[in-house]
């Protein structure tokens, strides 16, 4: 495995390779790396010839200095991780090497049609315009031919396929299923900041999803997000929000008969870390 800190040298690479008619994969992560990141690097040494990481904590999308200051990072075992996993480069960079003075015409701004103004947009205000502004920056930096993202985040990857249809960009967004731990919590970097006993008891986030998914014909959809949200509002957890959403849209529904693709997503505060999750509870859509 390779790896890279600056712009420059990446670039040098990769045009290597895309001479040798390679095509390249590319996994953006924050570091703190598990399972969930391994399998967007094996769906990525399947379908792609190179594959590349980055591993870059990005301050554009911290709402909150202190949940900057708290994201745990670990860099030393996170490369073995990818060198092990197969990873051809990994792409480190400073930031400003991701963002230099002179670098304003990479920060990108067009509508997002209401898709970042609900759910994590609520709670985590200027959290997508940074997490749109790093995704296009290194896009334009590795210009991969697919990006490799994990359902986990539905609203980040919605904004991402978003972007990509609304500037055309010349990229295929390949959409990872969720990878959960033995309980069910959706394996996630912020789950090592949780005592060992709060996160045995957070595998019930996802038992509260599936229960809304099993209860799915019996009640409507604003029924189903208040049972959701009382069985997760407990002295462990503290959740911010509950909703069941049109998957394209993230509006809220009303009827199921009304949409062909329907997600559950929640957002629940354990011992002050904050957790997401998503069940799709129903896909009609014509892939």
């Amino acid at each position: 495995m390779k790896r890279k800190t600056r712009v420059t040298s990446l670039r040098k690479e990769l045009q290597r390779e895309r001479k040798d008619g390679k095509t390249i994969g590319f996994a953006p992560t924050m570091g703190a790396l598990h399972k969930g990141h391994i399998s967007l690097i094996n769906e990525s040494n399947k379908r792609s010839d190179v594959t590349v990481a980055s591993i870059f904590i990005n301050p554009a999308q911290f709402n909150d200095p202190g949940d900057l200051k708290r994201y745990p990072r670990a860099l030393k075992s996170d490369l073995s991780l990818l060198s092990s996993s197969g990873t051809h480069i990994v792409f480190t960079p400073s930031v400003n090497e991701v963002y230099p003075n002179e670098d304003k015409i990479n920060f990108y701004t067009f509508p997002l049609n209401g898709l970042d103004a609900v759910m994590e947009g609520k709670y985590r205000p200027g959290h997508f315009s940074g997490m749109v502004r790093v995704v296009k920056r290194l896009l334009d930096i590795v210009e991969p031919d697919q990006l490799y993202m994990g359902q986990k985040d539905f609203q980040q990857f919605t904004i991402i396929q978003h972007m990509i249809e609304k500037l055309q960009l010349p990229v295929q967004l390949v959409v990872c299923p969720i990878v959960r731990e033995e309980n069910g919590l959706a394996m996630s970097s912020r789950n090592a900041l949780l005592s060992q006993a709060a996160r045995n008891k957070a595998g019930y986030i996802y038992h509260t999803l599936c229960e809304v998914k099993k209860s799915l014909p019996n009640q409507n959809p604003s029924e189903l997000s208040a049972m959701a949200l009382k069985m997760l509002n407990s002295a462990e957890f503290s959740p911010e929000y509950f909703e069941i959403v049109d998957g394209y849209t993230l509006q809220e529904i009303q009827h199921f008969d009304e949409h062909k693709y329907v997600v559950a997503c929640t957002a629940v505060r354990v011992e002050n870390v904050r957790l997401i999750d998503n069940v799709i509870l129903k896909d009609e859509r014509n892939l």
